[in-house]
């Protein structure tokens, strides 16, 4: 092989190797929480999608590393305007999941970058909700707290608790969540009260209309209104500007004494002080929480000192159905944009 030959050589072989390095997708979690979403997801390209890398950034180091990336999963990272400024090579900033509040979609529409959320009625997403808000309930209907205190004292037969039978249950915002909801609810023979923006009649499934699994149907005029006659508040309202904050003194003094409140949706909608002080006086007779004003959680909170409060470390959503069904969504997302085909399993805000 003479000079010329390997130096030609030499050069496509740099060439191929400069394209092979262009056409790597890169995806990017944000933060070391919800581990098992970059999990999953590396678990579901790899070995077959070699030129997919999907790596974690902690949450201080996301801003310096962000220019990097082609994609980025938030989970609970805050992308403002500066962040979002330097994802030049970014295409797509997404979810494993449905909360966007985190991101500034105006920055990112912007910087001419998708913002895309993973639609809980087809990952399973919106049922695990469901059935945490329905454990949350029967915690606290039952006591557990104190259920769990007998249990070290060997003492059989307290607490009395109450059933869910017979009550009367407020689902605060009737999505995709309080859909699944509502379905499991019924054969607990509860009345369902609850709440939307808009209410149509399209069928909601295979099964019937909202009035199969809604007792009584209200707007957002109705709150009050409905919290005076549910013995359970089911918070399942999406995080924006006119819903932060939401649940205050007024709303929590307007429901039953004795009533208990749950909110698997985001920390953000119940009013802290609003919550602490109604614990203390006795009015709320119960507080099942799966999010909280801030997180991780402080586990020093006064409101966790109280034996009628359960806790659970948001995980409403994370059960291995649902993370595996958006680990595909994701996986199968990043797949299409390195393959430049339309992107699909997705519902963008922008």
């Amino acid at each position: 092989m003479n000079r010329v030959t390997a130096l030609a050589l030499g050069k496509q072989t740099r060439r191929m190797s400069a394209e092979a390095e262009t056409s790597i997708i890169r995806l990017l979690f944000c933060g070391p929480h919800f581990a098992a979403a970059d999990a999953y997801t590396r678990e579901y390209l790899q070995p077959r999608h070699p030129l997919i890398q999907v790596d974690n950034a902690p949450l201080d180091g996301v801003a310096d590393v962000i220019g990097n990336y082609d994609m980025c999963v938030v989970k609970n990272m805050r992308l403002n305007s500066s962040i979002i400024s330097r994802a030049t090579k970014m295409k797509l900033i997404m979810q494993y999941g449905v909360g966007l509040e985190g991101v500034d979609i105006h920055a990112a529409t912007t910087h001419g970058i998708k913002v895309a959320k993973i639609p809980s009625s087809i990952t399973g997403n919106a049922a695990s909700c469901a059935e945490m808000a329905i454990y949350l309930m029967l915690g606290l209907l039952r006591k557990q707290n104190e259920m769990e205190s007998s249990v070290k004292k060997m003492i059989l037969g307290q607490p009395v608790g109450e059933t869910l039978l017979g009550k009367t249950v407020f689902i605060m915002g009737f999505g995709g969540i309080g859909f699944q909801l509502a379905k499991r609810l019924r054969p607990f023979g509860v009345k369902v009260l609850a709440t939307k923006r808009s209410w149509d009649s399209t069928l909601q499934s295979n099964r019937g209309t909202y009035d199969d699994l809604v007792d009584e149907k209200g707007g957002l005029q109705d709150f009050h209104k409905f919290a005076q006659a549910a013995d359970i508040v089911v918070c399942c309202l999406a995080m924006n500007s006119e819903t932060a904050g939401i649940v205050n003194k007024s709303f929590i003094s307007s429901m039953k004494k004795g009533a208990h409140l749950v909110n698997i949706a985001r920390g953000g909608l119940l009013n802290y002080e609003a919550v602490l002080c109604h614990l203390k006086s006795g009015h709320l007779g119960g507080l099942g929480i799966d999010v909280a004003w801030t997180e991780p959680f402080d586990p020093d909170d006064p409101v966790f000192k109280f034996p009628n409060v359960i806790l659970t470390p948001h995980v409403a959503g994370v059960t291995e159905f649902s993370y595996r069904s958006m680990a595909k969504v994701v996986g199968d997302v990043a797949i299409q944009l390195r393959e430049g085909a339309p992107l699909t399993g997705i519902e963008f805000v922008n």
